[in-house]
Parts: structure tokens; C-alpha cells; sequence
């Protein structure tokens, strides 16, 4: 990537704003479009929102870009769209047992509408913002649940394939117990055992930090540091780690590169959120001393690869090891070329990237302003042409998102030999939330994060 180090955020105005104005459409579309009775939407085919996936992981993001939106803009329309959207149909996402998705669904709404309360921005009762606040309890709670132990007498929350999965997607859902905690929630286990969700999320990020991450220290072949595998196997008889995998990758050596994305964002997060707590809250659960150290390693790790994997203006291609990518040799020496016959790029993995950068560069100060420059060329160019959804009738935002590469998933277009020009609902949502945490920047508000005080 080619970092433009003068770049300011108040640059990216005037693009934020035609974001906003065409989103405010777009969502007003798509809801009018859309059955829930169909399910969730997933990702678009020629423009349209289709439901496809394995779980209703995405319902959160589509109202949680309304609840975004009315943050951004003050429209009390989408502010009722979301909130009511939330009520209504975002319940069953909390008590769900079968997922690793509840930081996806749960933060992204009830999150979203307890913070927009605590600033009283959308007047939302007392009442209502208790309702957010139990949501979240649960929410965290029955997440926490989902675990399996390791050998060394940690654990994780363990992805829908079962107790043997570790994704690397899930520490973002390490939000839905951190926030449950600071609500002063615990999950209750056999005989009224008191078991802590923030020691619970603590076990999970060592548990990806150390088995998800590569840090070039010689574990494989093909340990390059920052390299992220998107999910670890163990045996579940004595809970050893057993070997890496991927699920939506090219293989298990190289590098998804959403995965790697969402490391980096959640890392980002989590390092905001313990910033904020006492030392005292969580050093109980921290013997060595070295959880905050582990956090900002594999931050910096992840961040650098994703710099150097990415094309000039910061877009990667969908996985670091995919075949077609010998045909494109010099892809990292020039801009990203979404129209090529070769492999699609995930504009996705660039957005969720991007804000990891950002908030990394913010938590380091002066000595991460390389990534926050590096967050900000990469948000320049998604918020313009080729990766803004200009046409009306596209109900999508944010072009060229890849779902499920080794599934063919995603729409190629007639003509082309690669999947191009769709959205995502994950992609929109996360562009929504880049969008509103620079323009609050921008305005001089309150810093946005997901615990929101």
C-alpha cells in the first residue's frame, strides 16, 4: 500500500457525505424491498439483496446501518426504522445458542441504540435504554456459553462447526461479553457458579492471538508474521490444538483476508475497551502480566501485513495465497483492479481493515500515525468510484465484496471470469460505521466505540 501521510480526515468530507446521502436511499429501499420473512440479507446478486449463508448472521447489520445512519445525519425516520426493526425482530439473535455471531448482531443494534441513549442523541427513555442494557447482558452471557477448553486450561467460543473451531472472526464478538461485564452481568453456570464473561473473552483473544496469528517465529512452513489462519482445529478428548483450517480461504496457509480484518479490528477494540478498565478489573485473570503486550503485537503484526498484502490504494484480494495471483504479479505496485480475470478483491476485508488501522493509529498516538494514515488512504478510496454504490437501483453501498470464494457464492457477471460489483451486508454495514466514525471525528463529537462511554 502507498501511504499518503498528508491525507487529513477532514478530506474525506465531501465523499462521507455523498455516502451518506445515497445510503439514506439505498436503506429506505432495501427495507421497503426486502421480506424478513425471507431471512436476513446476505449479499446482492445483479444489484439485488439475496439470503444465503449458513446463519441469520447479517439481520444486525441491516438495522444497525439505519440506527448508524440517523447517528450520522439526525434522520429520525431510520432512527425508528432501527430501533422498531430491533424490537421486533432482533430478540431471538440473543438467547441463540448455536452461534459465535452475537458481537455481529447484538452490538450492532441493541449496542448501537444504547449509546445513541447515553448520548442522548435519539431521547430514548430510561425504560428503553434498560431494555438495551439486558439485551446486552444476555446477549454476552449466552455467548460466553458457547465453550470449549483447551488443553492449557483456557478456552474459546467455539464457531457453528462445532466444539472443535476456533474462527478468527470471533473475537469481535468478544464485545457482546466485555460490555456485558461492564454492565456488571455474569454467566451463571452448575451449582450458581459465577463464572466472568471478561475472563471469558480475555481466554478467547489469547486463544486466537496465539493459535490464529503467526508471528514468524518458525511454527510451519509458512509462519509469516502477520499471516492469519481463519480458524484453528483442536481435539476436543483433551482439548489440544491440532492444526490450522479456513473455511471461506484459499487454504489453510495462507491468508483470508477478512479474517485477517477482523483480528486486527477486534485487537483495536478490545485495546480501547481495557484502556478504559481499572487495572485492578482484570489483572486477576492476567498472571503474566502480558495480555496487553499480546493485544498490541498482534495489532501491529497484522496491521503491517495488511499493509504490504494490499494493493497501492489499500484494497486487498480476497486471500494472500490465491492461484490467480501469479498471473497478476505486480498487483501490490499499482492501484486495485476489481475488473480483472484473474481473482476478485474484497472491498469487505478493506473497510473492516481500515477501521482496525484507524483505531489502532488513534490508541498508539504518535508512534501509530503510519496506520492511521494508512486507515484514511484506505477509506479514501473506498468512499469513491469503483466502491461506492452509485446506481439507484443497486441496493447495495459498498461494491466488489466477496462472500464465499471456494462455494462460488458470489455473482460473476456475464463476460467476466472473476465475481465483481456486488455488496454485502457485513460490507455495508462496516462501511456505514467507518463513514460515522470519521465524521464524528470530523465534527469534534464524542470518539465512537462499541461500549460507548
Amino acid at each position: 500500500m502507498k501511504i499518503d501521510t498528508s491525507i487529513r480526515a477532514q478530506d474525506l468530507k465531501p465523499r462521507l457525505e455523498h455516502f451518506f446521502s445515497l445510503a439514506s436511499k439505498k436503506l429506505r429501499l432495501l427495507h421497503r424491498a426486502w421480506n424478513p420473512a425471507q431471512g436476513a440479507p446476505v449479499f446482492t446478486r445483479q444489484g439485488r439483496y439475496t439470503a444465503r449463508g449458513w446463519t441469520e448472521w447479517t439481520q444486525g447489520f441491516q438495522y444497525g446501518c439505519q440506527i448508524l445512519l440517523f447517528d450520522a445525519t439526525g434522520d429520525e425516520e431510520l432512527l425508528a426504522l432501527g430501533r422498531g426493526n430491533t424490537l421486533e425482530r432482533m430478540a431471538p439473535h440473543l438467547s441463540h445458542v448455536g452461534v459465535h455471531d452475537h458481537g455481529f448482531n447484538n452490538v450492532s443494534t441493541y449496542g448501537n441504540l444504547r449509546r445513541l441513549a447515553l448520548e442522548g442523541k435519539s431521547g430514548d427513555s430510561a425504560e428503553l435504554l434498560g431494555l438495551y442494557e439486558l439485551a446486552l447482558q444476555v446477549s454476552g452471557a449466552v455467548q460466553a456459553a458457547r465453550w470449549s477448553r483447551t488443553a492449557e486450561g483456557g478456552g474459546f467460543i467455539h464457531s457453528f462447526n462445532g466444539p472443535h473451531s476456533l474462527f478468527s472472526d470471533t473475537i469481535r464478538s468478544c464485545r457482546s461479553l466485555t460490555l456485558a461485564h461492564a454492565l456488571g452481568h455474569s454467566l451463571m453456570g452448575e451449582n450458581d457458579r459465577r463464572i466472568s464473561l471478561l475472563e471469558r473473552a480475555m481466554q478467547h483473544i489469547r486463544a486466537t492471538l496465539r493459535f490464529n496469528v503467526y508471528y514468524g517465529e518458525g511454527r510451519d512452513t509458512y509462519d509469516v508474521p502477520g499471516r492469519v489462519a481463519h480458524e484453528s482445529l483442536f481435539n476436543m478428548n483433551d482439548g489440544q490444538y491440532r492444526c490450522p483450517s479456513t473455511q471461506q480461504g484459499y487454504s489453510p496457509f495462507s491468508t483470508w483476508t477478512r479474517g485477517l480484518a477482523w483480528v486486527l479490528l477486534g485487537c483495536a477494540e478490545e485495546l480501547e475497551f481495557f484502556r478504559k478498565l481499572p487495572a485492578g478489573a482484570w489483572r486477576t485473570f492476567d498472571p503474566a502480566g502480558d495480555f496487553h503486550d499480546a493485544l498490541i503485537r498482534a495489532a501491529r503484526v497484522t496491521a503491517d501485513f495488511y499493509i504490504e498484502h494490499s494493493a497501492l490504494d489499500g484494497i486487498p484480494f480476497w486471500d494472500t495465497g490465491a492461484p490467480g495471483l501469479a498471473l497478476l504479479r505486480d498487483y501490490r505496485e499499482r492501484a486495485s483492479m476489481p475488473d480483472n480475470p484473474h481473482e476478485p478483491v474484497d472491498s469487505s476485508a478493506a473497510v473492516i481493515a481500515a477501521q482496525g488501522l484507524l483505531r489502532l493509529g488513534h490508541y498508539l498516538g504518535r508512534s501509530g500515525r503510519r496506520y492511521t494514515q494508512a486507515g484514511l488512504s484506505t477509506a479514501r478510496t473506498l468512499f469513491s468510484e469503483p466502491y461506492v454504490s452509485e446506481h439507484p437501483r443497486h441496493q447495495g453501498l459498498l461494491l466488489h465484496s466477496i462472500y464465499h470464494r471456494p462455494n462460488g457464492w458470489d455473482y460473476t457477471p456475464p463476460g467476466k471470469s472473476v465475481p465483481q460489483g456486488e455488496s454485502s451486508m457485513w460490507g455495508d454495514y462496516h462501511a456505514m460505521e467507518l463513514a460515522v466514525y470519521l465524521i464524528r471525528q470530523i465534527r469534534g463529537e464524542r470518539y465512537l466505540t462499541f461500549f460507548g462511554t
